[in-house]
């Protein structure tokens, strides 16, 4: 009866055993990094300077400084530009692909394939692509139009990025659609078919609300993904943002600001807590919208 008892009361504890090296590795590379960063934003630490405790004064500055306010626009223009497309277009493609008709398969590896190729990889593909004296200008020029510089204007630049990364999304967020439209019953599009509604009316009436759910997730993972931006307008804006640095992220500026050997690792940490900030309220306002819609 011994060994029984020595089990039963060891029991208990086994579970943390399993859980111990995801516990460990979720300290060391999220809880403990999030907390230092927080540490940090109340200091004036540099890259090789600890620092002195400095209270509010990073954010005070933050109000006050120009490219803060630049890469705050950016980021929310971002968001603007990119989560209703990737919202919309990855379920009609979904919608498109659904279908079990010779050669899908083909397409549905094709719409993925950039899901799955290194962000810089794409990057530079594409800026290969838009360059002044790259593929679509040579293009433009060859049927008589004057070259556009897509990536030498500020605002041509930011939408530029912003086709990227709609492109590279379309086919993640397409599989997760295509899970949700697995499981809308079949009978319910044959009876609006039976009422007479047609293919736009039974998308409206019938496929919107069965993946209601899941356009918000995809909201709320575009949403976030968008405002933390970074490869793809580093990639084609360059290092300084652009023209006159007028197409700088957030992301960007923590980058530029905390890094090199006088980097300023206390206001870039401050910036990062302002990001994380505005990440927090951008999934609650997703999410309590959807709570609204279902009253």
């Amino acid at each position: 009866m011994a060994a029984p008892l020595r089990i039963r009361r060891q029991l208990p504890f086994s579970p943390w055993l399993f859980a111990a090296p995801g516990l460990l590795v979720t300290g060391a590379f999220v809880l403990y990094p999030f907390a230092s960063t927080l540490a940090n934003s109340f200091t004036d630490r540099r890259t090789l300077v600890p620092g002195h405790f400095v209270g509010l004064a990073n954010f005070r500055e933050l109000l006050h400084d120009d490219m803060f306010w630049t890469g705050l626009r950016n980021s929310t223009l971002y968001i603007a530009g990119v989560v209703p497309a990737l919202v919309v277009l990855p379920l009609l493609l979904a919608l498109l692909v659904q279908r079990n008709i010779p050669g899908i398969t083909f397409f549905r590896s094709a719409f993925y394939t950039p899901v799955v190729a290194s962000i810089v990889v794409v990057g530079l593909i594409w800026v290969w692509l838009l360059d002044e004296r790259g593929l679509v200008n040579s293009l433009l020029e060859a049927v008589g139009i004057d070259r556009i510089g897509f990536l030498s204007d500020q605002w041509l630049l930011l939408l530029s990025a912003m086709a990227v990364t709609v492109w590279k999304g379309l086919g993640y967020y397409m599989i997760i659609y295509l899970a949700a439209l697995a499981n809308v019953p079949r009978e319910l599009h044959e009876a609006a078919a039976v009422d007479g509604a047609g293919p736009v009316r039974r998308f409206l009436s019938v496929t919107v609300p069965a993946v209601r759910s899941t356009m918000v997730l995809v909201a709320a993972l575009s949403s976030v993904g968008a405002f933390k931006v970074f490869s793809e307008v580093y990639l084609m804006a360059g290092p300084n943002g652009g023209p006159a640095g007028e197409d700088t992220t957030l992301v960007m500026l923590v980058q530029r600001t905390g890094t090199g050997l006088t980097g300023r690792v206390g206001y870039a940490s401050a910036l990062s807590v302002v990001v994380f900030a505005v990440t927090v309220v951008l999934m609650l306002l997703v999410l309590r919208a959807d709570r609204k819609e279902e009253r």
